[in-house]
């Protein structure tokens, strides 16, 4: 059983060093207090979600969303959200394609698999953290934080 005075991670599956290293800065500048748990490809992803491998000795409980690139090594982003979908338990877990995939293509398929958003990659570093803020701030809000945290308390102000 996990502790419930901790917020759940944010699972972000994401394999170029450098969309990694701009998400983690966005994901900071949102000020958002859950841990980020990073993993570089599909297979890792689905690991970890359903505990097993490297991920077998992990704390029970699943993520508060994951934040899954399209294109991946191993298990791309479609094969991933298809298995989250299919798996009783992880099933109801949100899932936000972060991609700079702009294929309507991708974006049917992503939605026809059930994924909660599909948010395309800005170019521009401000625009994608920006983005990734609002990303942040609506998660955050929409999950239920501890009670007694802050952001509980300032929702009846």
């Amino acid at each position: 059983m996990h502790n419930p005075a901790s917020l759940k991670p944010i699972l972000l599956v994401e394999d170029d060093a450098r969309d990694l290293e701009l998400t983690l800065v966005a994901l900071e500048k949102s000020q958002l207090a859950n841990e980020v748990i990073i993993v570089r490809d599909g297979a890792e992803a689905l690991d970890y979600l359903n505990r097993e491998g490297a991920h077998a000795g992990r704390a029970e409980g699943n993520p508060a969303v994951v934040l899954l690139d399209l294109k991946l090594p191993k298990v791309n982003g479609l094969e991933v959200l298809r298995a989250v979908r299919s798996t009783e338990p992880l099933k109801s877990i949100p899932v936000v394609m972060l991609t700079s995939s702009q294929a309507e293509s991708d974006v049917v398929k992503s939605y026809e698999l059930g994924v909660n958003a599909y948010v395309v990659k800005p170019v521009e570093f401000k625009q994608f953290v920006t983005a990734i803020s609002d990303l942040g701030m609506f998660w955050a809000v929409l999950n239920e934080p501890p009670p007694g945290s802050l952001r509980t308390s300032r929702r009846y102000e």
